[in-house]
C-alpha cells in the first residue's frame, strides 16, 4: 500500500494541486475537524457504497482517518474494487494536528 506523509499532503494542498481526498471516519469525527476530504465512512466502503467516488478510480486517492488504521483498511478495499492508486495518510488526523495544529 502506498503512503503519503502529512507534510507532503500539506505542501501539495498549499500549492493548490487538485487532490482527491477521502475521509473514512464517522460523521461526528468529520464535523469536529477535517482537512477538506470527502466523507465516506469505512463501513460504507465495506458495504461497497462507493458510487459517489466511482469516477476517482483512475486517480490518486489520498485516504485518511484518525490514526491511519481505518484508512489503511480502506486503501486495501479500494484496491480490491479497482482503484489504481489509493494512498494512506500516515498517522492520520492525529499526526496532522501534531504537525499543523487544529
Amino acid at each position: 500500500m502506498d503512503k503519503i506523509t502529512v507534510e507532503e499532503l500539506k505542501q501539495r494542498m498549499d500549492a493548490g494541486e487538485e487532490l482527491y481526498i477521502l475521509d473514512v471516519r464517522e460523521p461526528h469525527e468529520h464535523e469536529e475537524f477535517n482537512i477538506g476530504g470527502k466523507l465516506l465512512p469505512l463501513g460504507d466502503i465495506r458495504a461497497m457504497m462507493i458510487d459517489e467516488i466511482e469516477d476517482w478510480k483512475d486517480k490518486e486517492v489520498i485516504v485518511y482517518c484518525r490514526s491511519g488504521n481505518r484508512s489503511g483498511q480502506a486503501c486495501q478495499l479500494l484496491e480490491a474494487y479497482g482503484f489504481v492508486r489509493p494512498r494512506n495518510l500516515e498517522g492520520g488526523i492525529l499526526r496532522w494536528k501534531e504537525k499543523f495544529g487544529g
